[in-house]
């Protein structure tokens, strides 16, 4: 048996390759839209991709599943539970074959039986494996959004993403069963996640990417409570601020998510058309460092550095399904394809093109003011605060403002800072304020 984890650091997300190395058929679990890398994976391996499925409708990133089983031919396999509103619209345009709670199948000589679990999503499914040749006992699961190492998944993204109302506490409920029925397995069982640290996916997902049924019950808060009440209470609070994107998300991969075809390359563009880009009022990111664009950038455009946080930084302030520009650092044609990649994989593909550091330099030369944005020192900020000469807004999320914070500032975490422009005080000057300074540059240039 071949096991591949394909780990998506923008995303914090991982994809499994199965392979059953006697048939040469192999099984992708949550795929993302970057398809080819599946394929590759496999050839690499010598092996074809047979079939295809995921764990539950994702909310983070824009699900590969029916584009790598066209791509592949391969069988595409759908959860049918959680009730008629979390079908998947498109499974039977797609030939899907639909699973339930206790169904089997077989990727040459490995067993997949499918468990439904609940409580993070209506139709989240996890996936036990038997590797047969090997035996009959259960090897691992593929828990996705359900277990994570450290943590569990979080129930109330349907109400604060999705919008749907009172259903976070019966999320709760439901996803304390599906774990007692969870650790009734065995305790040697691997635990294979969908996710790792720096996903909003949950509140405190560990680092190591494996673990062990025996462990997580050892160490997984999540599984250690074994009080249903108290279980609901911490597993809802302080859980992230979802980005804005994810309310998107649910609707494009329960409807069917359209192919890409291929990631987008970015043609770079001459330095020129930049000031009727943004004369249109068209969406143009400056993907330079923080402090690169506090010290000269072009007023209008926003600020993302192109990091392993871009995916989610863009997905909390971005407009969706817009058009927009890329603007780069050296070297240009790498920086402005990776970002894309990146923005694609959340939804973001109709980037137009790429401008260089020249289109700033000829916007100065042209005799147009640069923007910069003051960087203060944390003292400076309290006093000016205290004398009540600016206004400080805490972009940081309610987690960590509760944990501490200064006298008299407001609290708008990024994640809802358009949607709360309108609360921002215009009376005197603004300090926009959060852990290490990346997500208050945002904010400045938003």
């Amino acid at each position: 048996m071949l096991l591949k984890r394909i780990y998506d650091d923008a995303l914090a997300q991982a994809s499994w390759l199965v392979g059953c190395q006697a048939t040469g058929t192999a099984l992708v679990i949550d795929p993302n839209r970057d398809v080819a890398q599946y394929v590759r994976a496999a050839e690499a391996e010598g092996m074809r991709i047979t079939h295809v499925t995921e764990t539950h409708i994702h909310a983070d990133f824009v699900s590969g599943s029916r584009e790598l089983a066209q791509v592949t031919g391969a069988e595409l396999l759908l959860s049918a539970e959680g009730g008629p509103d979390w079908l998947y619209a498109f499974a039977h345009a797609a030939h899907a074959t639909l699973l339930h709670d206790g169904d089997q199948f077989m990727v040459g000589n490995i067993r997949l039986d499918v468990v439904h679990t609940p409580g993070h999503t209506p139709e989240h499914l996890s996936f036990l494996l038997t590797d047969t040749p090997a035996g009959d006992r259960l090897m691992g699961a593929f828990t996705g959004d359900f277990i994570f190492v450290g943590d569990v998944g979080r129930p109330d993204l349907l109400e604060r993403a999705a919008g749907v109302a009172n259903t976070m506490e019966a999320g709760a409920h439901t996803l304390f069963a599906s774990l007692q029925r969870f650790k009734a397995l065995p305790d040697y069982l691997q635990i294979w996640p969908g996710h790792g640290a720096g996903s909003a996916c949950g509140k405190s997902l560990g680092a190591v990417p494996t673990s062990t049924l025996g462990y997580e019950k050892l160490v997984n808060w999540g599984l250690a409570v074994n009080d249903e009440q108290a279980f609901v209470r911490e597993v809802l609070a302080g859980q992230p601020e979802p980005p804005a994107y994810f309310a998107q998300m649910k609707r494009i991969n329960r409807d069917g998510p359209d192919a890409l075809g291929g990631l987008p390359r970015p043609g770079r563009l001459a330095p020129g058309p930049l000031v009727e880009v943004l004369a249109r009022g068209m969406t143009v990111i400056d993907t330079r460092t923080a402090a690169n664009f506090a010290a000269r950038h072009v007023p209008g455009t926003i600020s993302i550095p192109a990091n392993k946080s871009l995916s989610t930084y863009a997905g909390s302030v971005l407009p969706f399904d817009v058009p927009y520009y890329l603007l780069c650092d050296e070297p240009v044609t790498e920086v402005a394809e990776r970002v894309a990649r990146d923005l694609a994989l959340i939804g973001y593909d109709r980037v137009q093109g790429t401008f260089g550091i020249d289109a700033i330099d000829q916007w100065q030369q042209a005799g147009r003011a640069v923007g910069r944005v003051e960087q203060l020192a944390p003292a400076d900020v309290a006093a000016r605060l205290a004398r009540g000469e600016v206004r400080v807004i805490d972009v940081r999320k309610r987690s960590e403002w509760d944990d501490g914070h200064l006298p008299g500032a407001d609290l708008i975490p990024l994640a809802e800072l358009v949607a709360r422009a309108g609360e921002i005080p215009t009376d005197r000057p603004l300090v926009m304020q959060c852990q290490g300074g990346g997500r208050s540059s945002i904010a400045a240039s938003v």
